[in-house]
């Protein structure tokens, strides 16, 4: 397969500022440190990891919402991370991205209509019956009736307004959508509905997905490869049913573990250590491997050298002291 998107070295640092009022000073808080990430064209990627672990920013990273602070992204054989503004807006109808909070992503100001019509005046279209029949289309293609055009948001149930946030998302035709944990503010009962939704609308519309998440149920489902990330970092990559029958990275184990069964007698027997404490701090990450203070089997090692990646077998990668 091609690949859409490919990233090297990709790194986040923010500055925060420290200290008191006579001796204030910045700090870096490492949300995404040298990330290297390859996307085929056409392919669901899956991106899962605890809450703070940097997956939100790798998504805006990408697609250059937010600047780099190091590393490159190569979309479609062009390096985003070097074009101008004007460039950029050019490049980016075919980089869309579709929110986590249903309720506030939407201008509560702004009819239907206009929140879908918005990314193609912004893009140099006009506000005539061309757009108008491109509303109405994408309203038909999320499964909304196109009375809705001129209500507004509050009018809305959740799984509702998330498909007014993928119609405004898609009006563009984009090649690449980043799914920023689109459904985990959503009733269970209309996860199913929304993924179902993203699913066919991949197959129709020929979409390439990064889809971030914390429900590995969901990834699983969806995804066709997943890449576990931790503090920062990707700790393990691989297609699916690869990392989910024979995970080998201690965190990606306790993540899969955690996963609740249908049926009980299914439940994964065995790699059922509970991680302990909570995720460090990315203002001052562990040195060594970063996820040695909550792993049960850190080694002297584990604590002094950062694991190296690691290639198992083909397409399966782990960076893990364990490992090798």
């Amino acid at each position: 397969m091609t690949p859409l998107i490919e990233a090297f070295g990709l790194t986040k640092h923010f500055s925060v500022r420290s200290g008191g009022v006579l001796h204030r000073h910045t700090i870096p808080l490492r949300a995404v440190d040298d990330v290297a990430l390859r996307i085929e064209s056409g392919e669901t990627l899956g991106l899962v990891g605890e809450s703070g672990c940097g997956k939100s920013t790798l998504g805006r990273l990408l697609i250059r919402l937010i600047p780099p602070t190091a590393g490159n992204v190569i979309f479609d054989g062009t390096d985003i991370t070097r074009l101008n503004p004007g460039e950029l807006r050019e490049k980016r109808q075919s980089m869309q991205i579709i929110f986590q909070d249903p309720y506030g992503a939407l201008n509560p100001r702004m009819s239907v209509e206009d929140i879908i019509m918005e990314p193609l005046l912004i893009h140099g279209a006009r506000r005539n019956a061309d757009s108008r029949r491109q509303v109405t289309a994408m309203l038909d293609l999320v499964g909304l009736p196109a009375r809705v055009r001129d209500r507004f948001p509050h009018e809305f149930s959740g799984g509702q307004r998330q498909r007014i946030g993928i119609a405004r998302a898609l009006v563009l035709r984009p090649r690449f959508v980043v799914c920023d944990e689109p459904v985990s503010a959503l009733d269970v009962s209309v996860q199913a509905q929304i993924v179902n939704l993203l699913q066919d609308l991949q197959g129709e519309l020929g979409l390439t997905y990064l889809f971030i998440a914390h429900d590995l149920g969901v990834v699983k489902h969806i995804s066709s490869r997943v890449a576990v990330m931790y503090l920062g970092k990707i700790v393990e990559f691989a297609d699916k049913r690869t990392l989910y029958a024979n995970p080998l990275h201690p965190y990606t184990q306790a993540l899969i573990a955690a996963v609740p069964a249908a049926h009980p007698a299914r439940r994964s027997r065995g790699r059922r250590e509970r991680l302990a404490d909570d995720i460090p701090s990315a203002l001052h990450p562990p040195s060594g491997c970063r996820f040695h203070t909550r792993c049960p089997h850190a080694m002297p090692i584990c604590r002094e050298q950062e694991p190296r990646v690691t290639e198992t077998v083909p397409g399966h990668t782990v960076a893990c002291h364990l490992v090798g």
